[in-house]
């Protein structure tokens, strides 16, 4: 079965950063720890109000930290010439609204698939690995397909809101199938812990979680260290 790999979302630790306005607790630093405690790659999310995330910290963690970095962005414009300045190894294009608290579901493929071909072929010319946040949906993967974005990050929130409706698990499992079956590489993330993270990890055709909130919170009690190990080890038991 194909390794799972593990990325560590370090925005939050930036939001803490960012409430009183200096440089301490810095992102950089605790992706770095990240990665010494088994991360296989950072993700952050450079939002267009930089509430978290700012653009120095895009450009340390491409040149610092010594991991992947997938970069997580709205399909504007100014994202796409900061992607193509930084040359991150992955981006992420993610739905974006401005009074979220965070993300809300997929991105709608269907609705701009023209627009996003054009988006996506320019990522990747420039050597960056484009992949589409959606929501476990046929119909999206195969206009993720169509654009020949080469990853799609299965939307998980619903399924963390509703771990025993196996409805929500049955979803993800045939959107993974089906995808893979297209030759999409498979991502999935959003509101995973310790309790749901196995059932998800289990899915062969999945080959990397993207996981950040819930980690951070759980840092401030046990360390970044220690629950970086421990969901890398329980993802590694559900693999298996």
């Amino acid at each position: 079965m194909t390794t799972l790999r593990l990325g560590i979302n370090i925005d939050h630790v930036a939001t803490l950063r960012n409430a009183r306005g200096g440089t301490h607790p810095c992102p950089i630093q605790a992706a770095i720890m990240a990665a010494s405690a088994g991360a296989d790659s950072i993700t952050a999310h450079l939002r267009e109000d930089r509430r978290h995330i700012r653009d120095r910290d895009i450009e340390r963690l491409r040149t610092e930290v010594g991991k992947p970095l997938n970069l997580e962005m709205a399909a504007t414009e100014e994202m796409l010439a900061i992607a193509l300045k930084t040359r991150p190894h992955a981006v992420c294009l993610v739905p974006e609204k401005r009074a979220e608290l965070t993300t809300e579901g997929g991105l709608n493929v269907l609705a701009v698939e023209h627009s996003l071909k054009q988006y996506v072929a320019k990522l990747q010319d420039n050597g960056s690995r484009v992949s589409l946040f959606i929501d476990p949906s046929p119909e999206q993967i195969k206009a993720a397909a169509r654009i020949g974005a080469r990853a799609i990050e299965l939307h998980t929130g619903t399924y963390a809101e509703h771990p025993d409706d196996p409805k929500h698990l049955t979803a993800l499992a045939n959107a993974a199938t089906q995808a893979a079956a297209l030759g999409i590489e498979v991502h999935a993330g959003h509101g995973l812990d310790y309790n749901n993270v196995p059932a998800i990890a289990a899915i062969p055709e999945i080959v990397e979680l993207n996981i950040g909130h819930f980690l951070i919170g759980d840092a401030v009690f046990v360390g970044l260290d220690k629950a970086v190990k421990r969901m890398r080890r329980i993802m590694n038991e559900a693999r298996t």
